[in-house]
């Protein structure tokens, strides 16, 4: 099965364009069916659905993530899928097992309040807070994904119309623009960041590290969480929060839902209508103004 698993996942990145992150995943999660398999002695072209279904049993029962069995079988799908196209199999097992019931979370948001909070903290005029401002502006004023904001490169940032350049899922490029605020962060930061460069490979990458060399999601993470325990938010924030917190406040505003997905890079719809949460405060605005005997 490791060929085939090598040829699945060369097929992805070369045809489909996954993303580092959904190779690696889809790789962990089809080298443990395969071990699975092995110790049942059951060969992965005369596996049926009711041995995957059993291996998909197992995983309820070590209490694992509904996200995570869901991934595992959508990797188990497209892995079977191809096998079918390529005529190694004459069908696929996993077709008919069902997906496990997702919770519904609504995603963690900053009020407008707090996100002023957030992005008021970097203040002095040090080359790595004129970063970090630049970074949390950036975030919240587009929309962005981590990934995405990591990827910029100098010439993807055009300041005199408020635009930047992105890549997303599946090295899909769009344009977003970009709010007053975050220009001013923006600028003020390529006016420092040379002083980032030296000596390191960060080579064209606009955010840069203290070495000179590509900021990181990872790095920017770690950031977030930095200047959130300087504030009063108490509840578990990430930079995708901000990305959240965009969509939810533009939204709030009354911005059409199909202009946010366009924003968010998002393939579907479906995806972008987790933001429709309200929040009790705006809900009883509306009820006040909008019910005749409120």
């Amino acid at each position: 099965m490791n060929k085939e698993i090598s040829e699945f996942l060369a097929f992805l990145k070369h045809e489909k364009n996954a993303s580092p992150h959904t190779l690696a995943a889809y790789e962990r999660d089809l080298r443990q069916v395969a071990a699975y398999l092995k110790e049942r002695e059951v060969r992965w072209d005369k596996a049926g659905n009711v041995v995957l279904r059993g291996f998909l049993a197992e995983l309820h029962e070590k209490k694992r993530k509904k996200t995570t069995i869901g991934r595992k079988l959508a990797a188990i799908r497209s892995f079977y899928d191809f096998c079918l196209r390529k005529k190694w199999i004459a069908g696929n097992p996993a077709k008919i097992l069902s997906r496990p019931r997702q919770e519904k979370h609504v995603p963690s948001f900053l009020s407008e309040d707090e996100t002023t909070q957030l992005l008021d903290l970097p203040r002095s005029s040090e080359p790595l807070d004129l970063r970090d401002k630049a970074v949390l502006e950036l975030l919240y004023a587009s929309g962005i994904r981590v990934s995405e904001l990591v990827g910029i490169e100098t010439a993807d940032i055009h300041f005199g119309e408020r635009l930047v350049r992105v890549r997303g899922k599946g090295k899909k490029e769009r344009i977003v623009p970009f709010g007053g605020k975050a220009r001013e962060a923006l600028e003020d930061y390529r006016l420092a960041r040379e002083a980032l460069t030296g000596g390191g490979d960060g080579g064209e990458a606009f955010f840069l590290n203290y070495r000179g060399g590509r900021l990181t999601t990872r790095s920017v993470q770690r950031m977030v969480r930095k200047y959130i325990r300087r504030t009063a938010v108490a509840r578990k924030i990430s930079p995708h929060s901000l990305r959240h917190s965009f969509a939810s406040h533009l939204l709030g505003r009354g911005a059409d839902l199909r202009v946010i997905q366009e924003l968010l890079g998002h393939a579907s719809l479906a995806t972008t209508q987790k933001y429709t949460h309200v929040d009790l405060k705006q809900l009883l605005t509306v009820y006040k103004k909008s019910h005749p005997r409120s």
